[in-house]
């Protein structure tokens, strides 16, 4: 420990000691130092808190950083132009600050890899100047008792560094971050200090681990289609998992593959707002489904969260409006484009901004839809219409007067209207994260045809079924493409960032 002493304080600044940089031209290598580093340092603050704990008598203030890497090119170099990420536009000096290097330990292995492929230079580690909470140092699912706090007579703020949320924003992604003078480009699109916002949000949200997050995401608002896809992640369990190693459930309740049940035999007491399930694969290449319930508010938050994991795609399965006569419950749409009166993300990325169609997405859905259903061709028109979906923020915008809002949906040329895939659509394009929807007609508002009661158990039994088994073909397919292939050029703004 070295007790170097800060003179604009009133306590002393205790650090671990300096760290001296370390150049790498092996990714494996750089991440097993991140990991040291990053352990030793959120360790010391552990230890300190502990040590408060005991003696009640701080005469110090603690204070451990974050770790960074980073990479200083000279040449604009030339790539690979299909490329959509790992690799930098210009020369200069890139970094960026490091949380958990464990949990992303086979994502900054690609990315550096890719780094150090793609313009021939090695890495640094280093030690950065951004502080490392202590709320985030302790990580997930840590126990801290309520008596060692209360022990200590002066404010934990003037003993160690909490979480700075006046820089803890979306800057980097949403492309309004601008370095000064002499500092460097950042080489990823969250600081270490937003992971860590999101990853304690996400478990807080989930009740389930950031580490079972997978990198294929199915977000759905019905329960019904939580309720299939657990009982078709159990039985590829029993099965022996056929590709699938685990699946986990609320409360972090593992069911390992070859069992036919959890090997808990406790069940969470309440459900979190938006409950995960995570269907793993070795490599996060497995399934995630999350119920988001109603509303663009769930929708932007967990999808604000769900991007520092930085997945490969994520597809919304969800009910919608049928706006047009020639539509029947149950048809299915896919969305090409989007109509945005969310309203949740106006500050981030303005309505004026589209939000293009992916076609490896679109691809991807529109070949499960024909496999499953088995109509093709011309025929799959029968039951799927592809166009604009609306999302509102109003769910009973029918009891208002309707005419403005059916002559802009008309005028937009809509086919579907609901209140989440848009905003989770945006959130995909503003966090360079490939997206898509797949709807199902449920009620057609416009023409009076409601579902009922009895209709609707019916509906939910016969066709959740088949749309789920749709929405789980295509992310397989998708599984099955190249990262490279998958993530696409559409997404990149001018000044984008290295890493994916």
């Amino acid at each position: 420990m070295d007790k170097r002493i800060s003179s604009n304080s009133v306590l002393s600044t205790v650090t671990p000691e300096p760290f001296e940089p370390q150049f790498f031209e092996d990714p494996a290598s750089a991440v097993d130092c991140l990991e040291a580093l990053y352990e030793r340092n959120t360790r010391f603050l552990r230890e300190a808190f502990e040590g408060l704990g005991r003696s009640g008598k701080p005469l110090t203030r603690f204070r451990a950083c974050y770790p960074q890497v980073g990479i200083e090119t000279s040449s604009f170099g030339h790539v690979d132009s299909r490329l959509s990420f790992g690799y930098v536009s210009a020369p200069g000096v890139y970094t960026t600050t490091i949380t958990h290097p464990r949990l992303f330990r086979h994502y900054l292995k690609e990315q550096l890899g890719l780094l150090m492929r793609n313009h021939g230079v090695g890495v640094t580690v280093s030690e950065s100047s951004t502080p490392i909470p202590l709320h985030f140092a302790f990580g997930e699912g840590a126990h801290v008792e309520a008596s060692a706090a209360e022990s200590i007579d002066i404010p934990l703020r003037d003993l160690f560094d909490a979480p700075d949320l006046t820089t803890t924003d979306d800057e980097i992604a949403n492309g309004s971050y601008e370095p000064g003078p002499g500092e460097p480009t950042p080489l990823a699109p969250f600081t270490a200090q937003r992971i860590d916002y999101s990853l304690a949000r996400l478990s807080h949200y989930t009740a389930t681990s950031a580490a079972h997050f997978q990198n294929f995401v199915l977000f759905t608002n019905y329960q019904f289609y939580v309720d299939e896809f657990c009982a078709w992640a159990r039985q590829q369990m029993a099965e022996g998992g056929n590709g699938y190693t685990a699946f986990v459930e609320p409360g972090n309740i593992v069911t390992p593959a070859g069992a036919d049940k959890p090997d808990a035999d406790y069940a969470l007491a309440r459900m979190p707002q938006m409950p995960a399930y995570h269907l793993k694969k070795k490599g996060h290449g497995g399934i995630t489904m999350v119920n988001i319930g109603v509303g663009p508010s769930n929708a932007k938050t967990i999808t604000d969260h769900i991007a520092v994991l930085r997945p490969h795609v994520w597809l919304m399965l969800g009910h919608c409006a049928g706006l047009r006569n020639s539509q029947r419950l149950g048809d299915y749409v896919l969305a090409h484009a989007y109509m945005r009166e969310d309203h949740v993300l106006d500050d981030d990325l303005p309505v004026w901004i589209p939000l293009p169609a992916l076609a490896e997405v679109q691809v991807a859905l529109q070949d499960a839809v024909a496999e499953v259903t088995g109509y093709k061709g011309y025929d799959l028109k029968r039951i799927m219409r592809t166009g604009t979906v609306a999302t509102i923020d109003n769910r009973n915008w029918e009891l208002r007067d309707q005419r403005g809002p059916v002559k802009r949906l008309s005028q937009a040329r809509a086919i579907a209207l609901d209140m989440e895939s848009a905003t989770i659509a945006a959130n995909g394009f503003r966090f360079r994260v490939p997206y898509g929807t797949l709807l199902c007609v449920s009620d057609k508002p416009l023409h009076g045809e409601l579902k009922l009661p009895g209709m609707a158990t019916a509906f939910y039994r016969t066709q959740v079924s088949q749309h789920l088994k749709i929405g789980i073909l295509a992310l397989q397919k998708l599984a099955a493409m190249p990262p490279e292939k998958l993530h696409s050029r559409k997404l990149r703004s001018f000044y984008e960032t290295s890493f994916q």
